[in-house]
């Protein structure tokens, strides 16, 4: 269970951490909070699970603001928290501020890579698991046309994007893909009202699937297409259950893991830098009782065939964050 719930700014409860247990692990949630169904929640699952299997207590903030980083992560660290885990990139450089101030703490960084010798970085390989689900994708399709829906215009969310539409063309070497970012700011994570719009927009130009990768927003992408009669797919959390039959798989992003795994470690939770693709389980794609009927034995063999490949080097997905460029469009 965790020792208190609250958002940063409430002074007089973050006040109660100075009286709990030291080495209490501690999470601070990125913008979205911890229920966003996505990236966020599935960091939450991880910490509950740990939580429920040790009967141990964490701290945990949810931030309001972008300005709110460096303040919770102190707070956290002078209460005596270890390790303080943060949920998201955008924790970086505030991290790489804090981190040298409290250098007997351990930070963890997770979609974020801090060279500091007491962090522990954190990455995934996006473009790996999002192969699988744009094969999936293609192979759902009946219009030959897909789409995309990015959250934050990054190239994390490109990473997704590329990956995608690299296994959308291995299977269809023809077909259309269409690909839209919800927008420039933190904001793009939480606007399903604009997910709907582009989905609807992705719809009206022939797209019988969509993949959403923009947290919160994806909320919207995945209850149009619902009620438009396409596909979606979910990411980061399973998100099959929220719209039964109707989302094709998610492409989930084992963030869970990266919390249970640092939590359990404790303080002595080895630092530097952590990649988690197909190879480490951290990503790969949902199935259970909510899609199957979407997704056929010969389909799963394909991208399981697809899966063991890219483990064993035989495909090579590219990753668009190292030169910025995707060798699909």
């Amino acid at each position: 269970m965790t020792l208190f719930k609250t958002f940063l700014g409430t002074a007089a409860a973050l006040a109660v951490t100075a009286g709990a247990a030291l080495a209490d692990p501690a999470i601070i949630f990125d913008l979205g909070g911890k229920f966003d169904r996505s990236f966020n929640e599935a960091a939450f699952n991880g910490a509950e699970l740990w939580a429920e299997e040790t009967g141990g207590s964490y701290r945990e903030i949810e931030l309001q603001s972008d300005a709110q980083r460096e303040q919770a992560m102190r707070r956290l660290a002078e209460a005596g928290s270890n390790p303080i885990v943060m949920a998201g990139f955008s924790q970086a450089s505030a991290l790489s501020v804090v981190a040298p101030d409290y250098p007997d703490t351990t930070f963890v960084i997770i979609d974020g890579v801090v060279d500091e010798p007491n962090v522990r970085s954190v990455i995934f390989q996006e473009h790996e698991g999002s192969y699988l689900v744009g094969m999936l994708a293609a192979m759902a399709s009946e219009s030959g046309t897909v789409g995309f829906v990015g959250g934050m215009d990054i190239p994390l969310i490109s990473r997704f994007g590329c990956g995608y539409a690299q296994g959308v063309r291995a299977v269809n070497p023809d077909a259309t893909i269409i690909q839209n970012m919800t927008g420039t700011t933190p904001a793009a994570w939480n606007d399903p009202v604009r997910g709907g719009e582009l989905t609807r927009t992705q719809i009206s130009q022939g797209a019988d699937v969509v993949f959403a990768a923009a947290g919160g927003t994806g909320l919207g992408v995945l209850q149009t297409a619902e009620d438009e009669g396409i596909f979606s797919i979910g990411v980061d959390s399973n998100q099959n259950y929220l719209h039964p039959g109707s989302v094709l798989t998610s492409m989930v992003k084992r963030v869970d893991v990266a919390v249970h795994e640092a939590f359990t470690a404790g303080a002595d939770v080895e630092t530097g830098l952590f990649v988690m693709g197909l190879a480490e389980e951290g990503v790969g794609f949902a199935l259970d009782d909510n899609n199957a009927e979407l997704v056929t034995e010969d389909m799963i063999a394909a991208v399981n065939d697809a899966r063991a490949a890219i483990i064993a080097g035989e495909i090579s997905v590219h990753n668009y964050t190292e030169d910025g460029m995707c060798p699909v469009e």
